[in-house]
């Protein structure tokens, strides 16, 4: 009987007639939205399976049927890293079935790669800035926004951060030009200062002194780009959203950042090859060697994580027991910051020989599953006073001389495998003739030549003769400016550097598919956590018989000529 034909056969109350309306459209509200079917189906279902968590059954079902989480707020604060430094942690709150909930948090600290150094004031500065953008800019202009995509959210992030980076630029200009306005303009630094380097001959002496040489220009180092105080808020933002997803997903990160790869893994996920820092004897250090700033182990393709952390443990073990004998002349013992023994020496070939003696010791295969690479960070070693690289404590090398120098090297020890950064990106000439001179049998890698300038810049062409470059996570940079700016690098191979943050990097890695993954010593626990980490996710892969071979590059090539294994071993020894 419909409400009319009720009401005129009695009488009803305002309370009644109110009631009665309420539940026509609480009903029409729940047939509008399929509830009362989707109840049904639910129920049938239930009870032909009967679960023994009758309500974890009904929570699983609608939860399928909810809305797709999104972003309700991003919070900020200041944390310490693990070299007791400030660093940036940032919160992701999301709502999820009409509850606001935090789902994920990510780290990241400033630079510790070596490329760019700033005071505790810079960096106080710097994080401050980036949690006032953070609070007052990046939440409300995220909020609304679904984690799982990446590249609208990371597009905010960039126009955001190249906005206020021309506004930066702009200010910068101005304050030089009211410095020209006023006549008061400092001396250029001395890194922009062309500066003449004289060639030496044979004997040792001057050629320039005698009259009929000519000098070298030396080229001139590239003026840095200003650097954004507060860029930390990007990075940190762009990785915190992307855990959020992986995480909202149920699905381990590296899992997701394949999944935002274009072109998709094959027969399984690939593990970069871990490359771990044994030895440093750079500037840092106590003796008068500077080249040597980080000497690094890489093993073959073959070995498992598990494998090569064993060996590179027992292996400085065994360094450190060698180093306490009386057959090396060696300072101090220290750790570095990549976790490192730190060892002052007088000469590269005494660091390299305690490496060559300890690997004898323990009979590890140096030079046939076992490789050196050696960091030489020659953008920090050029006195522009003189136009040379001051490879060790008052000794100084012309660019040509240490061309001769690395060859030399080489020959000697031909473990080494790989050089990092041999020169200044500007000295073109000397990448080419040391290319030409070691030919297949070592391979050149740029980090500072490649990481200087920024991602979003021009693309300048990278030294001649290099096969591999190195990228890192910089704090103006988004998961998407990370994951193109590895898919892009198609004349090397891509290796990629830890920073200072929590494990996600490992995650990165391996869902951007790099081929190498430098994590530094094994020391401090911040970075052993990056190594378990990496082992943690080749034990998962290979239950799941996902793990797929490691496909063979340029820089896994140990032999001369790219002999294999077999044929180098079975050489006899005249």
């Amino acid at each position: 009987m419909s409400y009319k034909g009720f009401a005129s056969h009695s009488r009803v109350s305002k309370e009644d007639q109110e009631f009665y309306e309420l539940k026509n459209k609480a009903a029409e509200y729940y047939r509008s939205n399929g509830v009362p079917q989707k109840i049904e189906s639910v129920l049938n279902e239930m009870f032909w399976q009967k679960p023994d968590d009758i309500y974890g059954f009904l929570a699983n079902y609608f939860s399928r049927l909810s809305c797709s989480p999104v972003i309700s707020k991003i919070t900020g604060r200041q944390v310490f890293d693990g070299r007791g430094l400030t660093a940036v942690q940032t919160e992701v709150h999301c709502i999820i079935r009409n509850e606001e909930k935090m789902v994920c948090s990510a780290v990241m600290g400033g630079p510790c790669d070596g490329l760019a150094e700033s005071g505790e004031d810079q960096q106080h500065l710097s994080n401050t800035t980036a949690l006032k953008w953070i609070r007052e800019h990046l939440s409300p202009m995220l909020q609304g926004f679904n984690p799982m995509d990446q590249n609208s959210v990371d597009k905010i992030l960039r126009d955001f951060f190249m906005a206020r980076y021309l506004e930066h630029k702009d200010s910068l200009n101005r304050e030089k030009e009211e410095e020209l306005s006023d006549e008061t303009v400092s001396e250029a630094p001395p890194q922009a200062t062309p500066t003449l380097a004289p060639v030496k001959d044979k004997k040792g002496g001057d050629k320039s002194k005698k009259g009929n040489s000519t000098e070298k220009l030396l080229p001139p180092a590239e003026a840095p780009e200003p650097r954004l105080p507060g860029a930390t808020a990007v990075a940190v933002v762009s990785l915190a959203v992307a855990k959020t997803a992986a995480g909202l997903l149920g699905a381990p990160l590296y899992r997701h950042i394949t999944s935002l790869r274009v072109q998709q893994t094959q027969n399984g996920m690939h593990l970069p090859v871990p490359m771990i820092t044994i030895l440093s004897c750079g500037k840092n250090s106590v003796g008068k060697l500077n080249l040597l700033e980080e000497v690094i182990l890489m093993p073959s393709l073959s070995q498992t994580v598990r494998e090569v952390i064993g060996m590179g443990l027992e292996l400085q073990c065994e360094m450190r027991r060698v180093l306490n004998g009386s057959a090396y002349k060696a300072g101090p013992i220290g750790v570095s910051d990549e976790g490192a023994l730190q060892v002052g020496f007088e000469h590269p070939e005494q660091a390299l020989d305690l490496v060559t003696e300890a690997c004898a010791n323990l009979a590890l295969p140096l030079g046939s599953d076992l490789g050196l690479a050696i960091n030489c960070a020659a953008h920090g070693l050029m006195d522009y006073s003189r136009g040379k690289y001051e490879v060790m404590s008052g000794c100084h090398k012309s660019p040509d001389e240490l061309v001769d120098m690395y060859g030399g090297l080489i020959n000697k020890y031909p473990a080494i495998k790989s050089l990092i950064d041999p020169f200044r990106k500007e000295d073109v000439e000397q990448w080419e003739r040391l290319a030409s001179v070691i030919g297949q049998t070592c391979c050149l890698i740029a980090d500072a030549a490649f990481n200087l300038s920024p991602h979003w810049s021009d693309a300048k062409p990278l030294p001649p003769g290099i096969t591999g470059v190195i990228h890192r996570h910089h704090n103006d940079m988004t998961i998407s400016d990370l994951i193109k700016s590895i898919a892009e690098q198609k004349d090397a191979e891509t290796m990629l550097a830890a920073g200072c943050g929590d494990t996600s990097i490992v995650d990165l890695a391996v869902g951007s598919g790099v081929s190498f993954l430098k994590l530094g010593g094994l020391r401090g626990g911040e970075r052993m956590d990056k190594y378990n980490r990496l082992m943690a996710i080749e034990e998962e892969l290979e239950q799941e018989g996902n793990l797929g071979a490691r496909e063979k590059n340029s820089l896994c090539q140990i032999f001369p000529n790219h002999l294999t294994l077999e044929a180098a071993v079975t050489v006899p020894t005249k």
